[in-house]
């Protein structure tokens, strides 16, 4: 039996290792494989490449290095921001301000210092995703510590006003963090211009290895550690540097930040053209996020009358690799709570569908996944008892 093409449509859960970024981490394991923090020859040759990596990430950002720390990840970066400003000026207040459709690592961060007595908000979206600005000025009390809000969601592609909702911190005193993991390399990010006190990155999301990331704290900042140990990383984040993934993901998001009008065009080309042609062709479906400010390769839909994971593994038997959702919670049977807090019904948010592209697709993709899709809509409408084409209106795209 011919196995199918494989046709990789799931870039927001993660993605390959670029040639260019591999070729930069090689000598790392072989030649320069030395501790960063030990003073001898060996040493000091990866503490040099170490020193540039985080320049080269800084500039990319219009950060300093001195503001670059390496992590594991985002979800680390992300615990570190949150529970670090939340230890640290517990003294001042044990309020903090978030949205309702953050990445989990937000979230459940948040929940575990609900647990510990802190007080929590979580601010509601509208029906595209984003967050009123004004919302978050009317929610900041005295006793706020933390504002923490997604630049970019990772299930439907809505962009916040990051730069708008970082101002109102900044004149309310208020410290400002936001998850940018899906943000990098897709748009343009400066610290500077977003208003941001702290921001988190993920490498594996721009083409870097998995378990390395890092948070950008801006010069001044104080937050309590989340790992205590060594002094590596200024005394602020212990454990010796893992250095070929910090390498590669800096040789990434180097080529990432260069690349970004180009990648954006290429992308936001094919996700204009799926989104076309799949509310063209098939009825009593949705778009969600938002129709312009969003992501330029994330297209999220919801097909009426069937469940997200029949049309997965329809589309996997067919070689299309895509997702329902975040690839963190893929196991779970529940509907995504993204969906659900833009408002979404439990039956409709089942049977969500994210497609997002990457370097290796092409637009010859997009006709193929969309001929794909109107043929397992169709077959798992025809099945479902809730499918009555005599009775049913269209589902508009906005509401």
């Amino acid at each position: 039996m011919n196995q199918p093409r494989r046709t990789y449509l799931d870039h927001a859960a993660t993605t390959p290792v670029r040639p260019e970024v591999l070729a930069a981490m090689q000598p790392i394991f072989t030649e320069i494989y030395g501790n960063p923090s030990s003073f001898y020859t060996t040493g000091q040759v990866a503490k040099s490449q170490l020193d540039a990596a985080r320049a080269t990430i800084a500039t990319c950002i219009g950060a300093k290095p001195t503001e670059i720390f390496f992590t594991s990840g985002g979800s680390e970066a992300d615990n570190w921001a949150i529970k670090g400003t939340a230890s640290r000026f517990a003294a001042k207040g044990r309020h903090l301000i978030t949205t309702a459709i953050e990445h989990h690592a937000v979230l459940h961060s948040m929940e575990a210092l609900q647990r510990q007595g802190y007080e929590i908000t979580f601010l509601p979206v509208d029906s595209f995703g984003q967050v009123d600005p004004e919302a978050v000025r009317a929610a900041i009390r005295p006793d706020t510590t933390l504002v923490s809000i997604i630049m970019a969601n990772n299930e439907i592609g809505t962009i916040q006003p990051i730069a708008e909702i970082g101002k109102i911190c900044r004149e309310a005193k208020v410290l400002f963090h936001t998850d940018a993991v899906q943000a990098a390399g897709a748009i343009p990010i400066n610290v500077s211009e977003l208003n941001a006190d702290m921001m988190s990155f993920s490498g594996h999301k721009f083409y870097s290895p998995k378990g390395v990331g890092f948070l950008y704290i801006r010069s001044g900042v104080r937050i309590d550690n989340l790992i205590d140990g060594g002094s590596q990383e200024r005394n602020r984040r212990a454990g010796t540097e893992n250095m070929p993934s910090i390498v590669g993901m800096a040789k990434a998001f180097e080529l990432a930040t260069a690349e970004i009008e180009t990648n954006a065009c290429q992308l936001s080309g094919m996700r204009d053209a799926l989104i076309d042609s799949v509310l063209e062709r098939i009825p009593y479906t949705r778009l969600n996020g938002h129709p312009t400010q969003r992501l330029p390769n994330n297209a999220n839909f919801s097909f009426e009358f069937i469940e997200g994971e029949s049309i997965l593994l329809m589309l996997d038997h067919l070689g299309f690799e895509c997702s329902s959702g975040s690839a963190c919670t893929s196991g779970s049977l529940d509907p995504s709570h993204v969906l659900l807090a833009i408002g979404l019904p439990h039956e409709i948010a089942h049977g969500s569908l994210r497609v997002t592209f990457g370097k290796s697709n092409t637009v010859e993709d997009v006709p193929r996944l969309v001929d794909a899709l109107v043929g397992i809509v169709d077959r798992l409408r025809q099945m479902s008892p809730l499918y009555e084409p005599d009775k049913l209106r269209a589902c508009p795209l906005e509401d």
